[in-house]
């Protein structure tokens, strides 16, 4: 069956060229247009689609107004943002969104979004979208265990969802933030203080003004002076922390 989609977008000429976009992709069936969230909604409602592509910036109802605004019990169709604007990928996808494109989109970075939209979607996309809708939140309770994080991280044109876990640092070379993980480096969405403060209860701590490390990838310190320790990570990275700063690692480490 073809995937019933709806296209979500203020400019007349950025629908029509994800309508040209969808025509060479095979399974899609483009069932209508809005202009605003708002008229998105009565479109979800009446049409009842598979896949909305959804613009942020929008008049009356932006894009993640309108994701919001989705109740549970509606329809819930699988939601891919499109948009000029790259700082929003942490709310979108705190919202419920399974995918986030800048424009101007290429035909191969549609197409896969189109297939992860499928694959979404050939399982139970309410369901899906009920879970996107906790990312980004605490969602650890005493029943449940201790509360996570989720951090947005990009690597070319996509972006990535990274559990705070399997993050080894993050580190800043200038305006650039770089999120160090055990499978490579992703550009974070973030300044380093925002994330500071995003995993304030995490066990991230400051080791330098450009670098925050993950205690539980912690697995040697040296003395290097008085003043100065080398800190070495479970990927054998190496940062230099101040007397001061490295003992906090030290204290979370109990050594």
């Amino acid at each position: 069956m073809a995937l019933k989609t709806l296209i979500v977008d203020d400019e007349p000429i950025a629908r029509r060229v994800l309508r040209e976009g969808l025509e060479s992709i095979g399974g899609i069936e483009v069932v209508g247009e809005a202009d605003n969230g708002a008229a998105a909604l009565a479109q979800i409602a009446a049409q009842q689609p598979d896949l909305v592509l959804l613009d942020l910036q929008m008049p009356i109802m932006g894009g993640l107004e309108m994701i919001r605004r989705i109740e549970r019990g509606m329809h819930m169709p699988v939601i891919v943002v499109v948009t000029a604007f790259d700082d929003y990928a942490l709310q979108a996808f705190e919202a419920g969104a399974i995918d986030y494109l800048l424009k101007p989109v290429g035909q191969r970075r549609l197409a896969e979004a189109i297939e992860r939209a499928k694959r979404v979607s050939g399982r139970e996309a309410a369901e899906k979208l009920a879970r996107l809708q906790e990312i980004g939140q605490e969602i650890g309770d005493p029943a449940t265990g201790p509360a996570r994080k989720k951090i947005v991280g990009r690597l070319g044109d996509e972006y990535f969802l990274l559990n705070a876990d399997e993050i080894l640092a993050f580190q800043a070379e200038g305006d650039i933030v770089w999120i160090i993980s055990g499978k490579g480096k992703y550009y974070a969405t973030q300044t380093l203080k925002a994330l500071e403060r995003r995993l304030a209860n995490a066990t991230f701590r400051r080791i330098h003004r450009n670098a925050l490390v993950n205690v539980d990838h912690v697995r040697k310190l040296s003395a290097l002076s008085s003043q100065r320790w080398l800190i070495t990570l479970s990927n054998n990275q190496e940062f230099i922390a101040s007397k001061r700063q490295a003992r906090s690692v030290r204290q979370i480490l109990k050594w």
